[in-house]
């Protein structure tokens, strides 16, 4: 689970024996531990959102695997926004401001997996932040819409997987084609030989048969 993939990969399993199923509708203190149970991935999401707008930082939805059996996904891995670093890219203009670091490389997130159950359980918990958490007021925090909202990502990877898709058939009808125009052009080089050959052979029969008159 510590190096995910980030794309289609395979499914796994695990019993779910023992693990506690929580609801996304519970409103409690409840603190992500190994073993937690969700009905769904959006309802982890939610959970883990509400967990980090109560601890003071921000949720984001990072790696993903897909089941090679029907694409779905199967695995999730959520971080704190602060996770990772930035690259650094060059500055267009000197003249522009650089912008203000938001990855810290923090290491906090849970990963969750879908069960044979249908159950999503969380399978690793990092608790700790390296940077200061800010917790906002109770009357200003964020609405906690990710129920609501499907995953952008995952809808443009479907969108990209079928357009690739679209585009290899594409692909190889126009190859399909390409190999019948090769072979018709091929069957006409071989045809128009043999008419070569055809032709002078008969010149060489026509000489070989030409009378010499003898001088007088």
């Amino acid at each position: 689970d510590e190096n995910p993939c980030v794309g289609i990969g395979g499914e796994m399993t695990e019993s779910s024996n023992g693990k506690e199923l929580v609801s996304s509708e519970e409103n409690s203190d409840l603190e992500p531990f190994v073993g937690m149970e969700f009905e769904s991935e959006e309802a982890a999401k939610v959970f883990y959102d509400a967990y980090a707008t109560r601890f003071g930082f921000i949720m984001r939805v990072d790696a993903f695997r897909r089941s090679m059996r029907d694409g779905k996904v199967v695995w999730r891995r959520l971080v704190c926004n602060k996770e990772g670093f930035r690259k650094h890219r060059p500055r267009r203009s000197e003249n522009r401001k650089p912008r203000a670091i938001t990855r810290e490389g923090c290491k906090a997130m849970i990963v969750v997996k879908k069960e044979k159950t249908g159950k999503w359980v969380v399978t690793r918990f990092v608790k700790e932040h390296n940077h200061p958490l800010v917790i906002p007021p109770a009357n200003n925090r964020r609405s906690v819409l990710l129920s609501q909202t499907p995953d952008e990502k995952d809808v443009k990877i479907r969108e990209l997987t079928a357009e690739l898709q679209r585009e290899r058939k594409r692909s190889a009808a126009i190859q399909e084609q390409l190999d019948m125009v090769l072979k018709d052009m091929e069957e006409h080089s071989n045809h128009m030989s043999r008419n070569i050959d055809d032709i002078v052979q008969s010149m060489r029969e026509i000489e070989s048969k030409r009378v010499v008159l003898p001088h007088n």
